[in-house]
């Protein structure tokens, strides 16, 4: 797929970006616990694939596909669908309250949600299924997924990047959102063994792009004329809790909630981010 002739705005999407923190802050007021730092960490990621990549995004008939394997982090999932007026504002609001439709892990079925994931290592799988289903019906749609470094410790995940490069696909990229924990504990101590990241996904037969992850104009550039070619694998080098500082890089955000104090400081950073 060509999209060299596709145009990305930086400057829009370093603006969108901090909106996305401000409106996920905001929900995490309304809730006793979410999963920020991990979505903290994706943002760019995602909006990248939505607004760079993407064709249609603001259809529910795009001929693309988004699987957010990591459904830990699907807030920043949503906070991109809410911009593209796919979630309903109001909608978001009553994230997991029990009126509302919008829970702690995406749902299929709901407004822009291809899958049903949160139990790590699925949901790659479920996106090489889609891959292969588009070139058996000679469709031309780009699957895009997100995984975590979490999931890179699943056997059914390598097993699924083995297909994918069985299966001669070229119609799917996979963005490792690496941010260096898995939950509560750093990968490089917990699993020394992960590393070299490079050498085991070029040995499944997958193309290999190493970007930051936080830099959307690098993000595109690098992977646009990639795409096509066969499976792309992108090491996006992230940041846990990025853009606040007291949550980067720091394990309890994993699955908190700021106070008053702290969310007051994070909106003024937030709000001044510019990645």
């Amino acid at each position: 797929m060509d999209l060299l002739s596709k145009s990305f705005d930086v400057t829009q999407s370093r603006f969108r970006c901090s909106q996305y923190r401000q409106r996920i802050l905001n929900i995490s007021q309304k809730v006793s616990a979410l999963h920020i730092g991990g979505s903290f960490s994706s943002i760019e990621i995602v909006d990248v694939i939505y607004y760079g990549f993407i064709r249609n995004p603001n259809s529910l008939h795009s001929p693309d596909i988004f699987i957010m394997s990591k459904g830990h982090s699907c807030l920043s999932q949503y906070a991109v669908l809410e911009s593209l007026g796919i979630i309903r504002h109001e909608d978001f609001d009553l994230y997991c309250k029990s009126n509302g439709y919008i829970g702690v892990h995406p749902d299929r079925g709901n407004p822009g949600i291809h899958a049903s994931t949160g139990s790590l290592g699925h949901g790659l799988a479920i996106a090489i299924g889609m891959a292969y289903a588009e070139i058996i019906n000679k469709r031309n749609g780009i699957v895009y997924v997100v995984i975590s470094d979490g999931e890179l410790q699943e056997g059914s995940t390598w097993e699924a990047l083995m297909l994918a490069a069985n299966l001669n696909l070229k119609n799917i990229i996979v963005f490792l959102d690496h941010n260096g924990f898995q939950s509560f504990g750093k990968t490089s101590l917990t699993h020394p063994a992960f590393y070299p990241i490079k050498d085991k996904i070029q040995a499944f037969g997958w193309e290999y792009i190493e970007v930051n992850g936080h830099d959307s104009s690098e993000m595109f550039e690098k992977i646009k004329s990639e795409i096509g070619q066969k499976p792309v694998f992108v090491c996006a080098n992230t940041t846990k809790g990025k853009g606040v500082s007291f949550m980067e890089n720091n394990p309890i955000w994993h699955y908190r909630s700021p106070d008053l104090a702290e969310y007051a400081q994070a909106l003024v950073e937030v709000s001044n981010f510019l990645a």
